[in-house]
């Protein structure tokens, strides 16, 4: 099953609503550090209710100690940011896929984007609206690549 990983987050809410779609779902959730909080965080903690218990939690201290992890588990590394390669619908999502998301004030940094294998984007068509929030963006991709895995019943 795919998992979710989040890069550099920092805002509390969001990361707890991410959580508790992964709890849901029973995804993965891998946090990459510097986080933008403390994973104490009442916030954190508010926005994930009382699914934590439920959310499979990894935290990395920095992008090389999540390196180590996939390398050892394998599968693709797919970067979700604007300015992707591949519209999300339209790619064929695998399995063991990584799906890759940046922080909500810079999204993906260049030197996590050059180990993508793939970059993907949500489209908007709206050009005065830069982004859609990051748990939005989190629940798109991972419920396509769940629907298209058969993992939606």
């Amino acid at each position: 099953m795919p998992q979710i990983v989040l890069v550099n987050p920092q805002i509390p809410p969001n990361t707890g609503n991410i959580a508790r779609t992964c709890a849901a779902t029973g995804t993965e959730l891998h946090l990459v550090g510097p986080l933008g909080f403390e994973i104490s965080d009442r916030y954190l903690k508010r926005a994930g209710l009382d699914y934590w218990p439920y959310v499979k939690l990894h935290y990395h201290e920095s992008m090389e100690a999540f390196q180590t992890i996939h390398q050892q588990r394998g599968g693709r590394l797919l970067g979700f940011t604007v300015r992707g390669s591949f519209n999300y619908i339209n790619y064929q999502f695998q399995a063991d896929d990584w799906l890759l998301y940046g922080s909500e004030t810079t999204g993906l940094p260049a030197t996590v984007l050059s180990t993508c294998d793939s970059t993907l984007y949500i489209p908007i068509d709206e050009p005065g609206v830069r982004s859609l929030n990051l748990s939005i963006s989190v629940a798109i991709g991972l419920f396509e690549s769940r629907r298209q895995l058969g993992y939606l019943t």
